[in-house]
């Protein structure tokens, strides 16, 4: 039996560290580190960690907003041969206790900040947590640490050991978003992060002196697997914001210098609504992506000077369909299947739907460990998702005739109505066209006539008073009448995961309400 193949971020950091040393590897509003220097801080701090009695394979739990002992604790568990479990930070609660006792950790790195969170359920936790506290070290209470003491002991051949990590061990859990219901803990090794590093530097046609940015969560694909390993890879730079602020966006952009951002639906929709400034064009950034891409698309690239491309990809199997840079924008699509992945759209026995038709992206990898090795201590979800050799996306595409993908909605994201299914995410695009709407939510209410209605959550963007009708009315003039909402209701602002997706279980259960505008009740005139 031949040997499982020997490549690990840590491999992949020291090796940076001696070619590049002094070149940016981390850049923050706090600063600047450079490969050699952060190098260098992993190593003390998985020293400390090792003395703190953190052993190889074993997990431990970060719950931290983006700072850099994010990076430094995920690259120090890495060289132990230990795992990151990333935790949402807006989790608390009964939520926060499932996503600590899913993965059983020990050892947890805490932010100062955050730590009255996890206080609240500390006595729901199966197992007695040592947590080491980043920030304040006055008064800690009993079993907190200070982040200090992981930096106390020097890195030596007798301090730090150097296990032999295979491509095939795990460095990271990321958690599934939670928009529908629990998160799941999604198994991801050493050898996807490096190989969807690669992936997408050739999917994007990255640069060695782009300086990679994003202002989403660590505890997110985007930031890690998508942001700080490819430039890692390329000996770039990775450019981490505080958190995303369509306020700040563009200076943060500025300060930072990044070349490449990203982007989602409705963050380059805000962007995108914000009075045209002089400074518009006042930055360095060449290329923007991120999903969906918007229609007013040319309109932006043409105002901020930057190129915005669409991709597909998910927790569970990184990025997976990219635009070609050298064709023409096909308008709605998300590109191509890059040549590491085979993929079929089925229908819901698993058969193949006719060109053009809607069907569930199923993936199957033609290199290893391009896919997530399960959901830890979830069979059950595993053996669902994992079924006749192909992973099932729970994403609804289509396909045209000369292989272009185009992304639907999910599965679970589609609403029955009267016998037609409809895309929430189609209905939304359609209501964001219209300049007073700064974003939106669609979702499915129970309907008397059996099946469904459509109903739509709106915030108005700031100063903007458009009646319901006139909202109905635009949507009239642009989408199918089948699709065109039943109930709208203006809301302030819409529930979200820091990640900015949209908890819609939330709006379902809340339902129709006192406020909301019933189009078939009292029809908008003519």
């Amino acid at each position: 039996m031949s040997e499982p193949h020997r490549f690990s971020l840590a491999a992949e950091l020291r090796q940076a560290a001696a070619e590049v040393p002094d070149r940016p590897f981390v850049r923050m509003a706090a600063g600047e580190w450079t490969y050699r220097q952060f190098d260098d801080e992993t190593d003390r701090v998985a020293a400390g960690l090792h003395a703190q009695g953190v052993q190889c394979g074993q997990i431990v739990s970060l719950l931290l907003p983006n700072c850099i002992e994010f990076a430094v604790a995920w690259f120090a568990l890495a060289k132990l041969g230990a795992v990151a479990a990333p935790v949402n930070t807006a989790f608390r609660g009964a939520a926060l206790a499932h996503a600590v006792n899913l993965v059983g950790s020990t050892r947890a790195v805490v932010h100062a900040s955050l730590h009255a969170q996890w206080a609240e359920v500390q006595t729901e936790l199966i197992h007695n947590t040592t947590v080491f506290v980043v920030g304040d070290d006055a008064a800690l209470p009993e079993r907190c640490r200070p982040w200090s003491i992981l930096r106390d002991v020097e890195p030596s051949s007798a301090t730090l050991p150097r296990p032999d990590v295979a491509d095939t061990d795990l460095c990271l859990l990321l958690y599934t978003s939670g928009t529908t219901g629990a998160s799941k803990a999604a198994m991801i090794p050493h050898g996807f992060v490096l190989g969807h590093a690669r992936l997408f530097i050739r999917g994007l046609g990255l640069r060695p002196d782009d300086v990679l940015y994003c202002p989403y969560p660590l505890f997110h694909l985007d930031a890690t697997v998508l942001t700080i390993a490819p430039a890692l890879v390329l000996r770039g730079v990775a450019a981490i914001g505080e958190r995303f602020s369509v306020s700040r966006y563009w200076d943060e952009m500025r300060a930072l210098r990044a070349t490449v951002f990203d982007f989602m639906g409705a963050t380059i929709t805000m962007l995108w609504k914000q009075p045209p400034s002089p400074q518009d064009r006042d930055h360095r950034a060449r290329l923007g992506w991120g999903v969906p891409l918007p229609s007013f698309a040319p309109a932006f690239e043409a105002r901020f000077g930057c190129r915005l491309v669409e991709l597909y990809g998910s927790t569970e199997a990184g990025g997976v369909v990219f635009t070609p840079l050298d064709e023409p924008r096909r308008m709605g699509s998300c590109g191509k299947v890059a040549d590491a992945f085979v993929v079929r759209l089925a229908d819901e026995r698993g058969c193949p739907v006719p060109v053009g038709e809607p069907g569930e992206l199923l993936i199957r990898p033609q290199q290893p460990l391009l896919l997530m090795q399960g959901y830890y201590a979830m069979p059950e979800a595993t053996m669902a998702a994992f079924r006749d050799l192909w992973f099932h996306t729970g994403d609804v595409l289509r396909e045209d005739a000369d292989g272009y993908l185009y992304f639907v909605g999910r599965r679970k994201d589609m609403v029955r109505r009267r016998g037609e299914n409809i895309s929430c995410a189609e209905v939304e695009m359609g209501l964001e066209t219209h300049p007073d709407v700064l974003e939106c939510a669609v979702y499915g209410v129970p309907s008397d006539m059996t099946e469904e209605e459509v109903m739509a959550s709106v915030v108005l963007r700031p100063g903007a008073t458009l009646p319901v009708q006139a909202l109905a009315a635009h949507c009239g003039a642009r989408m199918a009448r089948f699709m065109v909402p039943r109930y709208f209701r203006l809301a302030p602002q819409l529930p979200k995961t820091p990640t900015d997706k949209v908890e819609k279980f939330r709006l379902q259960a809340q339902g129709v309400t006192a406020d909301t505008w019933d189009r078939e009740a009292a029809p908008p005139t003519a």
